[in-house]
């Protein structure tokens, strides 16, 4: 049987991640997320995939996360038609991210044209929400440590990834040939979510390599966060915190809510405005079994912090003058309403804006880390005196060491390790890395490469 793997996204960037396993009567699509962050690399989403949609025979998710998720509404639009493969939290995650995804493009579509700020006549969004309810209907739902048969050849199974809710190592065995797909891997030690699987086994690895070329800070997260909101409120400060909806906002709720309850921050007022996180966060509070939550700490967590809702109330926010902690989304300031809030906050010096993980290459969060001192907003420059600050600690992805930790668990080293989901440096870094500590094959793939799993 030949087979054969190709890399149509998540190369040399951490967004757009999918994988083509290509067998004699199957094409399994591993992950369909789209791409984010530099123009060039958004400009893949509205080009052809390398093979019609539907000649996909099944579609696997590792999680919900709009770079491993966000295309699935295009792909269903464009003609595929078969099973969407996940774990429960990820269909009721993805539940919520697409059909956002889908009003957000809607929205920033008839923006631009009202304010003729684009170069297409007129701007399109890649789908609706409409398009994104419609792909839900053809989800499947498998639970963790089952073998999931596809086809006479083919099964894989899930294994818990420690990202998100939900979040899954993949494990295909293809007619004996075993390959693994690490997904995103969360973090060994996470103070909300369980910690990775150990997988064991694979011929053929592929992994990602977000933080592939540095460690995170081992400073407390908390202390991190009471050290920067005293700061930001002794000088009569605002803080905004971009965060990505599912994860870094309940991980950054859970944080403050203990320093409030400790009496180590002032008592200001905490709102979550994002109608995607406060939709994440009930998901994330029903999956207890997804979550290290005390039932006292879910609880707080739906008390302690002011849930917005409406538009009125999210303008409201930007008209007061008060100390507060202002939690928004998107993570990396791409869209949403944090965007809107920037607009307010990012040229007034008292403020802080703090960044909650990584930032991918040509976001306004990886523009105002590197230390811009103006964004464009809505099609407008604004100035950014603010603060600016990124936590890595907060990220819910494991780091170089963290990697080569879980790395140790196979009992003997796959045939080949496909380096994949990174910036180009960080990619490379832990390839040599690996090659260098544990002796394995390993290379980073570049976009569209298709390589034969028979002849590794």
């Amino acid at each position: 049987m030949a087979r054969s793997l190709q890399f149509i996204g998540g190369t040399g960037t951490v967004t757009g991640s999918k994988y083509l396993i290509t067998t004699k009567n199957n094409r399994i699509l591993v992950d369909c997320g789209l791409f984010q962050g530099l123009k060039v690399l958004r400009e893949r989403n509205r080009k052809p995939l390398p093979l019609s949609p539907r000649s996909i025979s099944h579609v696997v998710l590792t999680h919900a996360h709009l770079d491993h998720s966000g295309y699935v509404p295009l792909l269903v639009k464009k003609g595929y038609s078969g099973e969407i493969l996940s774990t429960r939290a990820t269909k009721a995650l993805c539940g919520i991210l697409l059909p956002d995804s889908g009003r957000l493009q809607e929205e920033d579509a008839h923006y631009a044209n009202k304010h003729q700020f684009t170069k297409h006549e007129p701007a399109l969004p890649l789908y609706t929400e409409k398009d994104a309810r419609h792909c839900l209907k053809y989800f499947r739902t498998v639970e963790y440590h089952q073998n999931i048969k596809l086809s006479k050849n083919i099964s894989f199974e899930y294994f818990r990834a420690g990202h998100i809710p939900g979040s899954c190592i993949v494990k295909f065995n293809l007619g004996g040939e075993t390959v693994v797909f690490s997904g995103d891997l969360g973090r060994p030690i996470n103070n909300l979510l369980p910690q990775p699987d150990r997988v064991t086994d694979a011929d053929v690895l592929v992994l990602e390599s977000t933080y592939g070329d540095r460690v995170h800070d081992r400073e407390d997260p908390e202390v991190l966060l009471e050290r920067l909101i005293n700061k930001t409120v002794q000088r009569k400060g605002r803080i905004l915190i971009p965060a990505f909806a599912v994860g870094r906002t309940q991980e950054i709720l859970h944080f403050v809510i203990r320093l409030k309850k400790q009496n180590r921050i002032p008592q200001i007022p905490i709102y979550v405005d994002s109608p995607m996180a406060t939709e994440a966060t009930r998901v994330f509070l029903s999956f207890s079994e997804e979550n290290r939550l005390t039932a006292e700490e879910a609880a707080d967590m739906r008390a302690h912090a002011r849930f917005v809702d409406t538009t009125e109330e999210s303008r409201a926010l930007n008209d007061s003058k008060e100390s507060a902690i202002i939690i928004s989304a998107s993570g990396m300031a791409t869209g949403g309403r944090v965007l809107h809030h920037l607009e307010h906050m990012a040229d007034v010096p008292e403020n802080m804006v703090i960044f909650a993980g990584f930032q991918a290459a040509g976001t306004r969060g990886a523009d105002m880390v590197a230390g811009a001192r103006q964004i464009k907003v809505h099609g407008r420059m604004i100035s950014v005196r603010a603060e600016i600050q990124c936590l890595d600690v907060l990220s819910a992805h494991a780091d170089a060491d963290e990697i080569m930790q879980w790395l140790g668990g196979f009992r003997k080293p796959p045939r080949h390790t496909f380096i994949t989901h990174g910036e180009p440096q960080s990619s490379e870094a832990l390839r040599k890395r690996i090659q260098s500590e544990l002796g394995w094959s390993a290379s980073v793939p570049d976009y569209l490469e298709t390589v034969s799993l028979d002849r590794l």
